[in-house]
């Protein structure tokens, strides 16, 4: 991250992950929407870009899609060595229920992807597995007793999943959450949670985070894969029209209202979950993700639906008047 906006800040983040970063940003990995293009974008405009493996609905789809994001950003580099692109990362679903684990991981390895963001248990074998190739692993938490069992088995760094944070979310304030991280952790964090701008970035930072690690405001991206009504839905909500549930998953997260009022239910009267009996799709024909839309409470933030790339400038723009604004106070 030489000479680029956040430099002197990144003081806990391996060099690996520096190389191109010209803002301290993760495009969070969006179930479904998350594919090449973004990935590809986010990486040229110069923010580490990420996609969940089982976006690519099967492993040689995957391995098509590594394949692609490698040249494509090697081909960028050879034409822009005065501005090569950031890292990417993949995600990988480390729970039991995800069959595909080894055989994703197997072809992570041959592309030696840079960071391995995990989620869903902490995994001793597949952290091993990234270190042997000379990658990092960073693991999404919501609290300190996954935090400190995801370094306890091997994460190079933690992704604080605070409230507000689009999809699967916590609900700790971010500002208790790294606090109570960084008192014990000084390896490198992201945090999550609301953050739709610069000036967000630059408070994560000011919270001694290390990376904003940005959603929802990607899905209203051009690159994106997501309907145009879901991206519209993006531009037009506002935090009140978050709902937090773990009705659809059996997970707490974080979806926009309009979604599940256009499914016929209300939003202020979801049931608990029970998952061991809940089949939410049979019952209702929608599905969580592609039908029922996973948004952040930031989503305020997003007026029109943009390129990736000026989405970033607009970030690094912002992120530079916050910091002015900073010292000069």
């Amino acid at each position: 991250m030489s000479g680029r906006a956040g430099e002197e800040k990144l003081v806990s983040v391996p060099e690996s992950l520096r190389r191109g970063l010209r803002l301290p940003v993760i495009g969070a990995p969006l179930f479904i929407i998350s594919n090449p293009d973004l990935v590809i974008a986010q990486c040229k405009a110069g923010i580490i870009g990420a996609m969940p493996s089982l976006n690519a609905r099967a492993p040689d789809r995957l391995e098509d899609w590594l394949e692609r994001i490698v040249t494509e950003l090697a081909a960028h580099d050879a034409a822009h060595p005065e501005a090569p692109a950031a890292p990417f990362a993949v995600n990988l679903i480390v729970h039991r229920s995800n069959p595909r684990l080894m055989e994703d991981l197997a072809i992570c390895a041959r592309f030696k992807v840079p960071l391995i963001i995990t989620s869903l248990g902490a995994n001793e074998e597949v952290n091993a597995a990234v270190k042997a190739w000379g990658g990092l692993v960073f693991h999404d938490v919501i609290n300190q007793r996954f935090a400190h069992k995801a370094v306890e088995k091997g994460a190079d760094g933690l992704i604080l999943v605070a409230a507000g944070a689009g999809g699967h979310a916590g609900s700790q304030s971010p500002f208790a959450l790294v606090t109570e991280t960084r008192a014990w952790f000084d390896g490198p964090i992201a945090l999550s949670g609301a953050i739709a701008t610069g000036s967000g970035i630059a408070a994560a930072q000011a919270m001694g985070a290390d990376f904003a690690y940005i959603g929802s405001a990607f899905i209203a991206t051009q690159e994106a894969r997501a309907s145009a009504a879901y991206k519209q839905g993006i531009v037009d909500g506002q935090a009140a029209d978050i709902v937090y549930s773990d009705y659809f998953t059996g997970v707490s997260g974080n979806y926009l209202r309009a979604s599940i009022l256009a499914q016929g239910l209300d939003p202020d009267a979801l049931p608990a979950s029970d998952p061991s009996a809940m089949d939410f799709a049979a019952a209702t024909g929608a599905k969580a993700w592609k039908d029922i839309w996973g948004a952040g409470q930031g989503i305020g933030a997003v007026t029109d639906v943009l390129p990736a790339a000026a989405l970033i400038a607009r970030f690094a723009t912002e992120y530079e008047d916050a910091r002015r604004r900073l010292c000069a106070s």
